[in-house]
């Protein structure tokens, strides 16, 4: 790492706090920048201070550990590792993209794999950085910016990609083939997907990467960082004061989009 990892601490009880603050200091590569007594708090140091990581105890009094993690209106999060003394917000932990949930009373050994996974995330942050700068390089020399570097390759060969018109889930031994045209949306919970199909739930062991790459982009698009949505489905789209944008489909559903990929879906609808 070539520089420090911003931190913020967030926990209720001082000592734990302190405690926390004291063995992150054996860590050359982290700064802790801020200290934080509830989730209020918390919000403001994160636009204050825009850190890599942030260190999040759960349960607080007022807003606790996901609410913080919902209110948050940054489109690049810092990394989240959870720190509880309670397991049983394990699933919801992840399902929010924590990094990591650590149980109280913290191990050394469990502390230290925590902050690998940090460094590991960071790691391909910063590549998926350089690598969506490259992408802008070849949009300006070419004029048709690729959605992905192979994207870039195939068009460079004149290739056209063939996607699948299926996807098979298997389940406790049993294989479902559900058809791409027939999936309303797409949401990511941990190492799962949940296939939104006419009202039922494919839950399917895959990475978004892996799933997306397999739906043709010109009917699948990406709307939030664990968001896909089929775009025939849309019926409309809305606006709130507070800058949030919201897709209504066909089926009711409505699913947030990030300001991050609102124009390049603004490309294919009319929103707002």
């Amino acid at each position: 790492m070539n520089k420090k990892l911003r931190t913020i601490i967030v926990d209720d009880e001082p000592p734990a706090r302190r405690g926390m603050n004291i063995r992150l200091k054996e860590y050359e590569d982290i700064e802790v920048v801020a200290e934080c007594a509830n989730g209020r708090e918390a919000l403001r140091a994160i636009e204050e201070h825009m850190p890599d990581v942030l260190f999040l105890d759960i349960q607080m009094p007022g807003m606790n550990g996901f609410d913080v993690v919902h209110a948050m209106q940054v489109d690049i999060l810092p990394m989240v590792v959870f720190v509880t003394a309670f397991d049983e917000f394990a699933i919801d932990a992840f399902k929010v993209h924590a990094v990591d949930y650590v149980l109280k009373p913290i191990e050394d050994d469990r502390l230290a794999e925590a902050i690998t996974r940090v460094r590991g995330k960071i790691v391909e942050r910063n590549a998926l950085s350089e690598k969506e700068t490259l992408l802008s390089v070849i949009g300006n020399i070419t004029g048709n910016r690729p959605g992905s570097l192979q994207e870039a390759l195939e068009v460079s060969d004149g290739a056209q990609k063939h996607y699948p018109e299926s996807v098979a889930i298997k389940d406790a031994g049993n294989v479902t083939i559900v058809k791409t045209t027939d999936i309303d949306w797409v949401d990511a919970a941990g190492d799962y997907m949940c296939l939104h199909v006419d009202g039922t739930i494919h839950v399917m062991r895959t990475t978004m990467k892996k799933l997306e790459a397999l739906l043709d982009p010109k009917v699948f698009q990406r709307v939030h960082r664990s968001t896909i949505v089929n775009l025939t489905r849309i019926k409309q789209s809305c606006s709130h004061i507070n800058g949030e944008h919201h897709l209504v489909l066909n089926c009711g559903s409505r699913l947030k989009m990030s300001r991050s990929y609102k124009s390049q879906i603004r490309k294919i609808i009319n929103l707002n």
